[in-house]
């Protein structure tokens, strides 16, 4: 299945991309989807522990099951000030 990938701020930067979609398995999981993407933007395996990810309108844990035609978002912590 397909699901559409948005980068933010400076992982879209690293990536030189802002969006992009990526073909995943039928049960294919957060944490999988991020994998496909570092296979092709290794630079971005660096974040991994602070990266946020976002489906809809919710932050999303790694585990959660991803959908057909989904966009998720991807982004470096928010910082406020």
């Amino acid at each position: 299945m397909q699901v559409g990938v948005q980068l933010y701020a400076s992982l879209r930067d690293l990536a030189g991309m802002s969006e992009l979609n990526l073909d995943v398995a039928e049960d294919a999981t957060v944490a999988d989807l991020l994998e496909k993407l570092y296979q092709l933007t290794p630079s971005l395996r660096v974040h991994d522990k602070s990266i946020l990810v976002g489906a809809g309108l919710e932050f999303v844990p790694r585990t959660y099951k991803l959908k057909p035609g989904e966009q998720i978002a991807i982004m470096p912590p928010v910082q406020g000030g």
